[in-house]
C-alpha cells in the first residue's frame, strides 16, 4: 500500500503522521528500551498538546536478533492468533545497553541498534556490534501512523467505524541491496521494485498472488526481517521510496525482528530458530510419487495398470497418490473411498504394498466439507464448522456446493477431524495431501474461539490445519515418519513438510515460474519442496514432460501429477521405447535420484538442523559474495555441492553460470573453471549437472531402485572425490537419519583418499563415463 504521492505529497485518500523526534528514552529492562516519539518536533510545552505519539520498543531477543515494535494507541486489543515463536525454547541473550554522547546502543550478541542523541531528530541505526557492518536504518519519515480516508480533525477519530488505521515502517535500502524470500513467489527472484501483499490466495503460479505467504525477507547485506503479523502485511520494496522497504499493517501496532547473519545461511538458521525448524521426513518420501491426477477417471484397475506399467519399464514408484476423485463428487471431504470404483480399498492397498509395486500410499483431503456429504451434517450438528455472525454456518458454493469450513479453533472439531484421518490410516494410508486452506473468509465470520481476529486467521489457518494433520501422522507412525503434501503456508509452517508449488501450466514458462517459487520459499526457511512434474494445467508434450522430469527428480521431493490428463510416460509419447523417450528419461532420473540418496539424505539432515533449503537452493546461499550468483533464477544447488540447471528450451540449449572454482560434470567428468557463463546443448538423457570442487560425493551403487537402503555398508556405495582439498569433509547419515560417519579427504604422496569409513574411492579421470 502506498501512502504518498511521490516524495512531496501524501496520497489524497490518506493522512499520515510520522515520528519526528525521539522525545524520551526509557530503559525498561537490561535488554529493552522504549522510545516516546511525537509526530512533530517539540520545541515548547505547548507542542505536546493535541499531538499523536508513537512508541518504539527495542528489545534484545537473543544472539543476533533484535525486535522493533511500533504502537500508536496502547489500549487497543491484541487478539490472536499469534505466531508460535521459539517452539524449541528461547536461548538466553547476551544483552547490553550503553550510553554515550552519540546516543544509546542496545546490543544482542552480534547485532546492535543505536538510537541518536541528537535533539529533534528521529534516527535509529542497525549494525553489527563490532561496527564493521551497517545493516539498515529508520530515519526521517520512516515510522508512522495513517488514516484512510484522510481525517481533517482528531475529533473524527471518536468514531473509528468508518476509518482504517495503519502502522507503517520504512527501513533503508542500500545501494545495490537486494531482497529475497516472502514465501513462494513466482515473479522476479529479487523483490526490489515490487509491491507485495502477504495474503494467501489460490491464484496459480502465473501472478503476483501466492499460496504460501511468509512474512520474512532476506537481504543480500547479511540480515533478514521477520514481520510478526499473521494478518495481511503489505510491502513496498523500493516501490514507494526507491531507497526503502515499507511495511504496513492495519491496526495499532506493528512488530518485526531484525536478524543478523552475517551470512545468509546464518540468517536463515536464526530465523528458523525463531519460527521453528523443519521436521525430519523419512527417506521413502524422497522417491517417486505417482498421482492419479485431478479430474481423471480412475478405479482400482487403472491404478494397478499404471503401477504395473511403471514396473515393466523399470521405473521405481515409492508412493502412489489418490487425488480428489477417490471420493464421490459433491461429497468432498467425506473421507470415504467410493465403493463404485474401489470395492475393497484396504485390501487393494495391502495388495499393492505386498506386490512391491509401491511402498506407501497418499490420499488427498482438505478441510472444506460439501453439504451433500454425511460428514457435513455431523460437523454442522456438533458445531464444528465456521459460522457467520448471525449464527448460521458459513457456506458458499466456491469449490464444493454449499461447502462449510472446519473450525480448527474448536478443540472438539480438531479431535473429530483427526478421528476421520485415523480411519484412513486404518485403511493403509501413510501420507496426506493437505490441499487448499487459502480461501478463509474474514468478513461476516465468527470463530469458535471468540478471542481470535478474523483477519489474522486468514493466513494462520494454514498453520493450524497442517499442524493438526502432521501431528496426527506423527502420533500414528512416529515422530519422523510423518509426511504431508501441503499447498498453503505462512511463517512457521515449514515445521510440517512437505510443500509443493501449486497449480502451474504445462509450459516452459510455468516451469520457470515454479522454480522461482521454490527458490523464494527456500529463502523463507522451508527445507523441502516439490512441484507437479509435467505441469498441472494442460497437456504437456513430450519435450516439456521430459525436461520437467529432469527438473522434478532433482527436487527434494518428486511427484507426477496433473489436472485432466494422466502423467504416466507411455501416454505422453505413444510409448516411445528409445533412449530419448519419456519412459527412458523417467527411468534414468528416478534411478539417479535413488543413487544420490546417500548425499541427498545427508544434506537433508544438515539442512533441517539449520533451516536451509535442500533443493531447490538459491545460488546466493552458497556463494553470498558473488553478485552474479544472486541473480541466477534458472538454476539451483542441490545441497551444498551439486549444481542443477533445468533446460527451458525445446532446442536443448541452455546458458548457465558457474561461480569461482573448478566444476566437474557428473556425466563425463569434464571440468570447467569458473566464474564464467557457459552455453551447452543437451539431449533428454542429460542436463547440466556439475559438482563443486572440494566435494566428497557419496552415491549408492549402480542399480539402486529405492530411496531406502543401507548405503553405509561396504559395496552399497561409491565415494567420488572432486578436486579434493585438505578441508574436504562430508557428514554421512544413514537412511534412519543417524550420523554414520564423518568423511575427510587426506593426501598421501600425491594420492587422495577418504578416511572415516571403509570406502571404495572412485578416482575420476576424463575417460570414465557415468
Amino acid at each position: 500500500m502506498k501512502f504518498r504521492d511521490g516524495m512531496w505529497l501524501q496520497a489524497s485518500s490518506k493522512r499520515v503522521e510520522y515520528a519526528e523526534e525521539i522525545y524520551s528514552l526509557t530503559q525498561q529492562d537490561s535488554n529493552k528500551i522504549s522510545l516516546l516519539c511525537p509526530t512533530a518536533q517539540i520545541h515548547s510545552r505547548g507542542d505536546t498538546l493535541n499531538r499523536s505519539t508513537l512508541t518504539v520498543d527495542l528489545e534484545a531477543v537473543t544472539d543476533g536478533i533484535l525486535s522493533v515494535e511500533v504502537t500508536h494507541w496502547h489500549g487497543a486489543g491484541d487478539q490472536g492468533p499469534h505466531f508460535d515463536l521459539f517452539p524449541d525454547g528461547r536461548p538466553p541473550v547476551d544483552a547490553s545497553i550503553e550510553k554515550s554522547d552519540a546516543g544509546t546502543t542496545l546490543t544482542a550478541g552480534g547485532i546492535a541498534a543505536t538510537v541518536t542523541a541528537l535533539p529533534h531528530t528521529f534516527d535509529i541505526r542497525f549494525h553489527s556490534t563490532d561496527g564493521r557492518h551497517k545493516l539498515t536504518s529508520l530515519l526521517n519519515r520512516s515510522v508512522g501512523l495513517a488514516y484512510s480516508p484522510a481525517t481533517s480533525s482528531p475529533m473524527q477519530t471518536a468514531d473509528m467505524r468508518d476509518f482504517k488505521h495503519y502502522i507503517l515502517t520504512q527501513t533503508t535500502l542500500g545501494v545495490g541491496e537486494q531482497v529475497y524470500g516472502l514465501g513462494e513467489r513466482f515473479g522476479a527472484l529479487n523483490k526490489v521494485g515490487q509491491s507485495i501483499n502477504l495474503w494467501n490466495v489460490d491464484g496459480g503460479t502465473s501472478s503476483d498472488q501466492a499460496y504460501k505467504n511468509v512474512s520474512f525477507w532476506l537481504s543480500s547485506k547479511g540480515y533478514g526481517v521477520f514481520i510478526d503479523a499473521p494478518e495481511r502485511v503489505e510491502l513496498e520494496i523500493g516501490s514507494e521510496r526507491c531507497c526503502r522497504v515499507q511495511t504496513s499493517v492495519e491496526g495499532q501496532r506493528l512488530k518485526w525482528y531484525i536478524i543478523y547473519g552475517p551470512t545468509p545461511k546464518e540468517v536463515l538458521s536464526r530465523y528458523t530458530m525463531l519460527t521453528g525448524k523443519p521436521n525430519k521426513v523419512p527417506a521413502w518420501s524422497f522417491g517417486l510419487w505417482l498421482s492419479t491426477s485431478f479430474t481423471t477417471e480412475y478405479d482400482e484397475k487403472t491404478v494397478n495398470g499404471f503401477l504395473e506399467g511403471m514396473r515393466e519399464r523399470d521405473i521405481p514408484v515409492q508412493v502412489f497418490h489418490y487425488d480428489c476423485f477417490w471420493m464421490r463428487g459433491f461429497h468432498w471431504c467425506d473421507f470415504e473411498f467410493m465403493s463404485s470404483h474401489f470395492a475393497d480399498p484396504k485390501g487393494q492397498i495391502a495388495r499393492l504394498k505386498e506386490s512391491g509395486l509401491i511402498t506407501k500410499v497418499s490420499v488427498w483431503v482438505n478441510s472444506y466439507l460439501g453439504q451433500a456429504s454425511s460428514v457435513f451434517k455431523e460437523a454442522a450438528e456438533k458445531g464444528y464448522l465456521l459460522k457467520r455472525k448471525n449464527g448460521n454456518i458459513f457456506q458458499w458454493d466456491l469449490w464444493q456446493a454449499g461447502m462449510g469450513i472446519v473450525d480448527f479453533t474448536n478443540p472438539e472439531a480438531c479431535t473429530w477431524f483427526v478421528d476421520c484421518l485415523k480411519k484412513l490410516f486404518d485403511t493403509g494410508v501413510d501420507a496426506i495431501k493437505t490441499d487448499f486452506g487459502e480461501r478463509i473468509p474474514t468478513q461476516d465470520v465468527r470463530w469458535h474461539d471468540t478471542n481470535v481476529d478474523a483477519a489474522k486467521m486468514h493466513n494462520y489457518y494454514s498453520f493450524i490445519y497442517n499442524k493438526l494433520v502432521f501431528e496426527a501422522l506423527q502420533h500414528r507412525y512416529g515422530k519422523d515418519e510423518a509426511v504431508l503434501f501441503a499447498r498453503s503456508a505462512c511463517a512457521g509452517t515449514q515445521r510440517f513438510p512437505v510443500h509443493w508449488g501449486g497449480d502451474c501450466e504445462s509450459t516452459f514458462e510455468a516451469m520457470a515460474e515454479s522454480l522461482r517459487g521454490g527458490l523464494s520459499l527456500g529463502l523463507s526457511g522451508f527445507s523441502f519442496w516439490s512441484v507437479d512434474i509435467g505441469g498441472f494445467e494442460g497437456y504437456p508434450n513430450s519435450t516439456i514432460y521430459k525436461r520437467w522430469v529432469q527438473f522434478g527428480l532433482l527436487c527434494s521431493h518428486s511427484r507426477l501429477h496433473g489436472s485432466n490428463s494422466y502423467r504416466v510416460p507411455w501416454l505422453i509419447d505413444d510409448d516411445d521405447k528409445s533412449e530419448q523417450g519419456c519412459s527412458a528419461v523417467l527411468q534414468k532420473f528416478t534411478q539417479l535420484k535413488c543413487r544420490l540418496m546417500p548425499y541427498l539424505y545427508s544434506q537433508a539432515m544438515e539442512s533441517i538442523k539449520q533451516g536451509w533449503p535442500v533443493s531447490v537452493r538459491a545460488m546466493g546461499l552458497e556463494f553470498p559474495d558473488d553478485r552474479t550468483a544472486w541473480s541466477c533464477d534458472q538454476q539451483f544447488m542441490l545441497g551444498s555441492s551439486i549444481l542443477v540447471v533445468p533446460v527451458f528450451d525445446e532446442t536443448g540449449e541452455v546458458d548457465f553460470y558457474l561461480p569461482r572454482g573448478t566444476w566437474t560434470s557428473i556425466w563425463d567428468d569434464s571440468t570447467i573453471k569458473g566464474p564464467q557463463w557457459v552455453k551447452e546443448k543437451h539431449g533428454f538423457d542429460t542436463l547440466p549437472l556439475y559438482v563443486r570442487e572440494g566435494t566428497i560425493l557419496i552415491m549408492g551403487k549402480p542399480g539402486a531402485i529405492r530411496t531406502v537402503y543401507d548405503w553405509t555398508l561396504p559395496g552399497e556405495h561409491e565415494v567420488r572425490l572432486y578436486e579434493p582439498r585438505a578441508d574436504s569433509r562430508f557428514s554421512l547419515y544413514d537412511a534412519e537419519g543417524k550420523l554414520a560417519a564423518v568423511l575427510e579427504a587426506e593426501e598421501d604422496r600425491g594420492v587422495w583418499n577418504v578416511k572415516g569409513m571403509e570406502a571404495r574411492v572412485r578416482r575420476l579421470s576424463k575417460d570414465q563415463n557415468y
